[in-house]
């Protein structure tokens, strides 16, 4: 298994996006996912929040009944991938449920899925040569 790193993190930059965060009914479900599809490790703050670095934004995800879909305006976070079928045999494995399959786009290919809580996230890649 290849295994890519993050590289260290930027000190912030005024007037730049720095942290992001998510609704989560299923803390627990919510980190054994994103560790297992995108090898991520998160610190606990108390029972109702969980944070994550280093994963191109940092952010948390806090205790909440709520879902982020893009159908309901919320906005919605691309990862990318250089493996696309890869990635989404990872997102599978790991409990993620496909919302939408591979399909093409101008400038690439993606995928839509939600994580454990419901929250919807989608991974791209360049197109294929």
């Amino acid at each position: 298994m290849i295994r890519e790193t993050a590289p260290e993190p930027a000190m912030p930059v005024h007037a730049t996006l720095d942290y992001v965060e998510f609704p989560a009914r299923d803390l627990d479900a919510t980190k054994r996912f994103f560790a297992a599809a995108f090898d991520w490790t998160f610190d606990d703050y108390g029972p109702d929040y969980i944070a994550f670095a280093n994963q191109g934004l940092d952010g948390g995800f806090y205790r909440a009944d709520l879902q982020a879909r893009s159908e309901a305006g919320s906005a919605l976070l691309v990862f990318y991938s250089t493996r696309l079928e890869d990635t989404l045999a990872k997102v599978e494995a790991a409990g993620g449920t496909i919302l939408k399959p591979v399909f093409e786009f101008p400038g690439g290919r993606r995928f839509h899925f939600a994580e454990p809580s419901g929250n919807e996230f989608a991974v791209w890649s360049d197109p294929v040569a």
